[in-house]
């Protein structure tokens, strides 16, 4: 015990000895206090956006043709580091805060970046609960500049700490101050009238842009603060609203179809519904020259069936997106584009397309290899009528894995079951995980091949997976589709910059080939010959089978040959459309009037 209080007040002592210090450095180096405290927003700028060109002559380069925005970024760094000077009351602490948050910014930016091309945009932060499922497949490299420059910030909070500079200001009037110096900078963030002319004054780049390439563009011609600060305020004024028009007449308005005619051959066939991650065809690129043998099972499966191509909404990751469009039949376009629609839906029992085939007299389930809680699906998805849902932990069939990831056999081995299991007929949706990146994890050099070759662990598994439903005396009808391109590692070597993807030319990144294949004699000559957005599938599927359709699914239908792609990311120049618009707002955020 007396030992125990000999180290604490050793500890205390010290403590005193390097307060007194501090106090004593305070007023001893004024000038080098003040060069400190006025440096800082300049030092944690340039260190922040140095992190992320890498090399001091990139960002000498950028400070020499984008002035302007340099200096946003500064006098923005400048509002906020005296905002928090004035709140915390003493300089350490501010340079401490600013610093921990720009450096954990222009890190996380330099890691997502890095790992799929994307930017980071201010609602990637809503994925911070799922952290620790992200850094499993986040390409995250501790290089010597990332280590170098860290330690420059952290020297920089030290000499600040020690030579103590301090503020001589009343607690009234710096809590006014400070109020001050914050609203300026939120009103950047959500007063439109007032960010547009700042932006402008700055010759900050303003474009609009939900497609990723624009985004990538528009980062190039600002920078990361810049683009991230611009970017966050175009994301806030965007906030989705209720259509001025929308009123339970206008809904009623857009219902306008005719389902009159009832067709009598509906055989109740198993529905199962497959999105797998990142598959996707790069034949469509002759100059790679891919081998067919990697997806000689999809083959396979569109001469037994029928293959033909659609418009998914997302590219390289936001799985979130495709599924949406999937489980609801309507466009992310008429949510204003959300990285992550599902956050954006009313809390209650949702409208999904599994209700519908519920009230068809099926029996319906999810499953996804993944973590419950990723995404939020568990929580969210509980509203959209599933009976059943599958996550990592719930497979009632034997587990393999393949790398990080439940192998796709374990998937369909699973589907196999639930069918089985049901004495009804079954609508299923499954989300794969077996070909998620990263993809430098393999035998191979190239992230390409070894991409490739989990293709083709997919594709020898989907021939396994419909020999076994030929053998059932149950009609099944399958559809798969990818959900969208894979995203390989940035930098020197990726593979879409070989294949000279830009904003121009991404269209075909966008492009998905799709499958649908069934056990039992189906006509698929009516499908579309030409690409249309993913949204649409559902109905197409419900016609397909026959199944019994009411106003809305007709309606979209209808939509469907006058609208066949309703896409920003595919097509930003796409005008809005005031019935899908009105209808995505009516069933998932409002009052569900065509319900």
């Amino acid at each position: 015990m007396d030992l125990i209080k000999k180290i604490v007040s050793s500890v205390i002592g010290s403590c005193r000895k390097l307060n007194k210090r501090r106090d004593d450095n305070s007023s001893t180096y004024r000038m080098t206090n003040i060069f400190l405290t006025v440096l800082f927003p300049v030092f944690i700028v340039l260190m922040t956006e140095l992190n992320q060109g890498k090399y001091p002559s990139r960002l000498i380069m950028f400070i020499a043709n984008k002035p302007t925005i340099m200096a946003f970024d500064i006098l923005i760094a400048a509002v906020i580091f005296t905002a928090l000077c004035l709140l915390l009351r003493r300089t350490w602490r501010a340079v401490l805060v600013q610093s921990g948050v720009y450096f954990a910014l222009s890190i996380t930016e330099l890691f997502k970046f890095g790992t799929n091309g994307n930017h980071l945009i201010l609602t990637d932060m809503k994925l911070i609960r799922s952290v620790k499922s992200l850094t499993s497949f986040a390409y995250i490299k501790i290089t010597p500049y990332l280590v170098i420059y860290t330690l420059i910030v952290l020297a920089y909070i030290f000499a600040v700490f020690w030579f103590n500079p301090k503020i001589k200001i009343n607690l009234k009037k710096s809590f006014a101050a400070a109020a001050a110096c914050m609203a300026s900078v939120v009103s950047v963030f959500f007063v439109s009238s007032i960010a547009n002319p700042v932006y402008s004054f700055f010759d900050v780049d303003t474009t609009e842009a939900d497609n990723v390439f624009i985004l990538n563009e528009k980062f190039e011609n600002n920078s990361f603060l810049a683009f991230f600060m611009q970017t966050a305020s175009e994301n806030i004024s965007k906030k989705l609203k209720a259509p001025e028009n929308y009123t339970e007449e206008t809904v009623e308005s857009c219902l306008d179809a005719d389902v009159s005619e009832k067709k009598s051959d509906f055989k109740k066939p198993n529905v199962v519904v497959i999105m797998s991650e990142a598959l996707a065809d790069f034949r469509v690129f002759d100059e790679l020259n891919v081998s067919d043998e990697y997806y000689k099972g999809f083959d396979k499966m569109a001469m037994e069936g029928y293959k033909g191509r659609l418009v998914v909404p997302t590219f390289a990751s936001y799985t979130v997106r495709t599924e949406f469009e999937l489980l609801f039949g309507l466009p992310v376009k008429s949510l204003n584009d959300p990285n992550m629609p599902q956050r954006k839906l009313a809390e209650r029992d949702q409208p999904s397309i599994v209700r519908y085939y519920k009230s068809l007299g099926y029996n319906a389930a999810y499953v996804h290899p993944f973590l419950s809680y990723f995404y939020s699906r568990e929580r969210i998805y509980g509203t959209f009528g599933f009976d059943r849902m599958i996550f990592e932990d719930d497979f009632t069939v034997p587990v393999e894995y393949h790398g990080s990831y439940i192998k796709d056999s374990t998937v369909f081995n699973q589907i196999d079951s639930l069918i089985d299991e049901s004495s009804e007929p079954v609508y299923i949706h499954a989300t794969t995980m077996q070909n998620h990146q990263p993809y430098n994890e393999g035998i191979y050099p190239d992230e390409i091949d070894n991409y490739l070759s989990n293709i083709s662990l997919s594709s020898e598994a989907l021939t396994e997976f419909l020999g076994e439903l030929k053998k059932k005396d149950e009609p099944t009808i399958v559809f798969l589709v990818g959900d969208h391109f894979p995203s390989f590692k940035n930098g020197e070597g990726n593979i879409y910059d070989k294949l000279g993807i830009n904003s121009d030319t991404c269209g075909v990144v966008f492009e998905q080939s799709y499958y649908l294949w069934s056990n039992y004699d189906q006509d698929f000559s009516g499908l579309p010959k030409d690409v249309f957005s993913a949204f649409y599938v559902p109905y197409l599927i419900l016609d397909l089978i026959a199944a019994p359709k009411d106003t809305f699914v007709q309606t979209m239908l209808d939509k469907m040959s006058s609208l066949p792609v309703y896409s920003t990311q595919y097509d930003p120049s796409v005008p809005n459309d005031n019935e899908l618009d009105v209808l995505t707002y009516d069933r998932v955020i409002g009052e569900n009037f065509s319900g």
